[in-house]
């Protein structure tokens, strides 16, 4: 434990730097303690805040424009790569779509503040073309907020934190043993999350061309789309029926209950056609399935498409 806190107070910029740009980039592990630690630390004089603070607003900008950069390439690809390599549920996407598509990129000088947010904002950022330069003002306001909310918290708990060094450091190797639980448990409950989001996800889906072959026969089940405002400029599936918020439309209220209802988003694994599915379910409807792959899968397979009203 005595040669962490050494490592901490010789190399602690370096370290700084390095817990930020992992955590921006993606990885659950949180950088909050690690800043509010060296911000303790710099109230003794063992480090500049000033220091402390452009190396952790740096470390931010530098994983943000990565995922910037990633969104200018992948366009709204990038929604479904974030939410491979994350930890956090897919159902954060289309909350942020909308926010985002709301309030632009001013949203990004409190992204940081919401869990799920920051990664996503930035990406969509990239994909939705905004401008470099409003994207880095933005994001530079945001990262020095939320950089200087944790020094400020680590200054005005610097007695405690000193307290909890000084115990850590009386218990030598099981103090960074307490250290690594309390990671694991970090990223177990982060685990846990995710894998019980995925288990609500599980529920039979149609496929686009199962769809496609029910429309072709001339059946028309009622098809919703619960898309975000800004994925609808790309156009909708034909005949379909958009749904703004919770599953209310009025062409819900007039289809017979037993009918078959196929609704489809363009969010990785589907996640909000499933919530929407389970939304109708519990009104009543016993026919509702999610279209798998949305509407992605849908224009892969080389269907038209019609412009959303």
């Amino acid at each position: 434990m005595e040669l962490l806190l050494r490592l901490i107070t010789e190399y602690g910029l370096l370290l700084v730097f390095a817990g930020v740009l992992v955590e921006q980039l993606g990885v659950p592990l949180p950088a909050y303690p690690l800043l509010m630690l060296t911000s303790a630390l710099a109230a003794r004089g063992q480090f500049s805040v000033i220091a402390l603070l452009v190396t952790a607003v740096s470390a931010c900008l530098i994983a943000d424009f990565v995922w910037y950069q990633i969104g200018r390439a992948l366009g709204r690809r990038v929604l479904r790569v974030l939410c491979r390599i994350s930890l956090s549920p897919d159902g954060c996407v289309r909350q942020t779509e909308s926010v985002f598509t709301r309030f632009g990129p001013a949203s990004l000088m409190v992204a940081k503040f919401v869990p799920g947010f920051a990664s996503v904002a930035t990406a969509l950022a990239g994909a939705m073309r905004i401008r470099r330069a409003p994207f880095l003002l933005f994001d530079l306001i945001g990262a020095t907020l939320w950089v200087g909310a944790a020094l400020a918290l680590g200054r005005l708990f610097t007695p405690a934190i000193d307290d909890v060094v000084d115990t850590l450091a009386r218990l030598g190797r099981w103090g960074l043993i307490l250290i690594a639980l309390a990671l694991t448990l970090f990223v177990a409950v982060k685990w846990w999350q995710r894998h019980r989001f995925n288990v609500q996800l599980r529920m039979a889906r149609v496929s686009p061309a199962a769809l496609a072959a029910l429309l072709d026969s001339g059946e028309r089940p009622l098809i919703v789309d619960v898309r975000s405002m800004a994925s609808r400029d790309e156009g909708r599936i034909p005949g379909a029926v958009t749904v703004q918020g919770d599953t209310e439309a009025p062409e819900l209220d007039a289809h017979p209950k037993d009918a078959l209802i196929i609704v489809y988003c363009a969010c990785p694994n589907d996640a909000s056609a499933v919530i929407a599915a389970r939304k109708l379910l519990e009104r009543g409807f016993s026919n509702v399935r999610p279209l798998a792959g949305g509407f992605d899968a849908w224009v892969a397979m080389g269907r038209g498409v019609e412009q959303s009203a």
